[in-house]
């Protein structure tokens, strides 16, 4: 039997939940969050999007794949993770597998979240956990291991996260002939990546950076955490971009800065989608699709102008899942098309967006 150090999960309600640390032995806080995704842990742990955040995984069992190697071979993006390091502030489990098999694991989640100082627990009922946020929203919690000192509760929201998951400086990848701005408002390295197969030249620009200077064919806005009203600089340039008419395409929080510069509003979700599987209906059809979803703001349809509508339906809930211009070649997803880890069912997508393109 393992020596663990006892730890528990104290939401700010007063609810606790006793159990043993696995990871950084030391104590957290951030918002709780719940994430229903089957597997993909290493994706979803880098996922810039979870910033700030305590991820409660519902599958059970984690660990049992080990973690994949840092890929030093393929600067400057890794095969194996969404960014350079792990974004969210603690992790709850069920169960945690203490061996790992996997011909791609180079060492344990346990060690990897040690070497990053992310605290960890184990031995949780995620299941109570669980209907419990689903009750009562998304709130903030800590993690505190057992002989390790006491730390304030800490709101995410009132921080500019998307400026603080951001790039820094331009990168450019690819060499294709037409040319990509991608606003960078806590992106997946995926997105990039599918960019790029698709033969375009991407021009990765900070949240806040005038791309309107830069000579393009079309602008992709990024995923990103927390809310969107932090990100005003972003809605005015992509509001300046769209008097050129050049395409336009959003993801996640794209999405909203999206809906944002069109003139809609958004709101804060309950407890928001997180997870592999949310079923969404693109509008006007019967086609439906199920995606990858990591977000807890949403889009309000009453609000969006006439010129816009409306483009995919969360099939759960009803919320926004996407937006297009009735006339404009402007549209986004609410969801992940670019899906790291999975499904890849509506990655059709950024094949659109190309072909508007040219």
């Amino acid at each position: 039997m393992r020596e663990t150090q006892r730890a528990v999960l104290i939401l700010e309600d007063g609810t606790q939940f006793q159990g043993k640390s696995f990871g950084y032995e030391g104590s957290t806080s951030g918002e709780v969050v719940f994430n229903t995704a089957m597997t993909g842990y290493p994706e979803s742990l880098t996922d810039p999007s979870y910033e700030g955040q305590i991820l409660v995984t519902t599958f059970p069992l984690q660990g049992n794949y080990g973690v994949p190697p840092e890929d030093p071979q393929s600067p400057p993006l890794s095969d194996n993770f969404e960014s350079e390091g792990i974004h969210c502030r603690g992790l709850v489990v069920q169960d945690y597998s203490w061996e790992n098999s996997h011909w791609l694991s180079s060492r344990s989640l346990a060690d990897w979240l040690k070497s990053q100082k992310i605290p960890a627990i184990y031995d949780i009922d995620t299941r109570a956990l669980t209907k419990h946020l689903r009750e009562k929203g998304s709130m903030l919690g800590k993690i505190l291991v057992e002989g390790c000192d006491d730390v304030d509760f800490y709101n995410p929201n009132l921080e500019n996260l998307v400026a603080k998951t951001s790039c820094k400086e331009v990168s450019t990848y690819g060499d294709g002939s037409k040319t990509v701005v991608l606003v960078d408002c806590g992106v997946k390295h995926n997105i990039v990546r599918c960019l790029v197969k698709r033969g375009v030249k991407v021009v990765r620009v900070p949240w806040d950076y005038d791309f309107n200077t830069i000579d393009y064919d079309g602008v992709f806005i990024s995923n990103g955490p927390g809310n969107p009203d932090m990100a005003e600089a972003t809605v005015r340039n992509i509001r300046c971009a769209m008097k050129t008419g050049k395409p336009i395409c959003g993801i996640c929080m794209g999405n909203q800065l999206l809906a944002k510069a069109a003139g809609a509003s958004t709101y804060k979700l309950k407890y928001g989608h997180r997870s592999h599987n949310q079923p969404v209906r693109q509008l006007g059809t019967n086609r439906c699709f199920v995606t990858s979803q990591n977000h807890g703001f949403a889009v309000d349809n009453s609000t969006l102008p006439p010129e816009w509508e409306p483009l995919f339906v969360n099939l759960n809930d009803n919320t926004n899942e996407g937006i297009r211009h009735k006339t404009q070649p402007f549209f986004s997803a609410q969801f992940h098309p670019e899906a790291s880890s999975g499904p890849k069912d509506t990655e059709f997508l950024f094949d659109d967006f190309i072909a508007l393109l040219k």
